[in-house]
């Protein structure tokens, strides 16, 4: 049985609507959001559509809604943030690598830093918690983009471009589609001096419940310390480290 259609101000009835949007067994239709959150039809649709317009929502154009990526970032943002086994992951993996551990997540169409154990033994890099990175340029980035629809690869990389960061950086879509099906095939990304000089990191993908990228897990070392393959034999760790992750964010968010 769903609220009084009558009461509640713009915000509520949008808070309700967005509770009914991420609801179990989504997506859903416009008579069952409308249903479940107490909302007319009417006015239903029209929230729908402004969240759909802030990237709070997507439709399939026919009558579906479910949760948006700018959602599903918040989500992910909120979990990360919890104490719950996520930063002793991370820290579990800076002590059995050796190496410098970020945690990021998608923004739109980059990705921000949410978490940094720096390396002892690794030289400094640029990265900070809260800074803003490419997509196509980086290890988690290109993690993610491996695993996105090609239309909604396409149309980042339409929106970003491919500049050049360094000398390393994949400036043309057949070069980056060779290197993303490269990731498919062995589970993880490498930037090999690609976003900043004499700096290679590898990346492993997080995934939400509906199987939708957004973020991941990379180790970062210094190119005059480790060579690509000394860096790639820390990948199973990696792995298993970014999938524990994951389980924490799907049950925190």
């Amino acid at each position: 049985m769903g609220r009084s259609s009558t009461s509640g101000s713009a915000l509520e009835k949008t808070l309700r609507i967005t509770e009914a949007l991420t609801a179990f067994g989504g997506p859903h239709r416009l008579a069952e959001l409308s249903a479940a959150a107490g909302v007319p039809k009417s006015s239903t649709y029209r929230i729908l559509v402004s969240l759909v317009e802030q990237g709070y929502a997507v439709t399939d154009g026919e009558g579906s809604y479910g949760v948006g990526l700018r959602l599903r970032t918040l989500a992910a943002e909120i979990s990360a943030d919890r104490p719950e086994g996520i930063a002793e992951l991370l820290e579990f993996l800076q002590k059995c690598t050796g190496q410098a551990v970020h945690l990021a997540l998608r923004s739109g169409n980059a990705l921000t830093y949410v978490r940094k154990i720096e390396s002892a033994r690794s030289h400094p890099t640029s990265s900070r918690v809260g800074m803003r990175i490419p997509l196509h340029a980086t290890a988690i980035g290109k993690a993610v983009l491996a695993h996105l629809p090609p239309e909604e690869t396409e149309g980042i990389l339409r929106a970003t471009g491919m500049p050049a960061l360094t000398r390393q950086t994949l400036t043309d879509r057949a070069g980056l589609a060779e290197d993303l099906r490269a990731v498919r095939a062995r589970g993880y990304a490498v930037d090999d001096e690609e976003h900043e000089p004499s700096t290679r990191c590898l990346g492993a993908p997080v995934f939400d419940r509906a199987g939708v990228p957004v973020g991941g897990v990379s180790l970062t070392a210094s190119a005059f310390l480790s060579t690509r393959a000394e860096l790639e034999k820390f990948a199973p760790a990696l792995l298993e480290a970014a999938r524990g992750v994951q389980r924490r964010l799907q049950l925190g968010g």
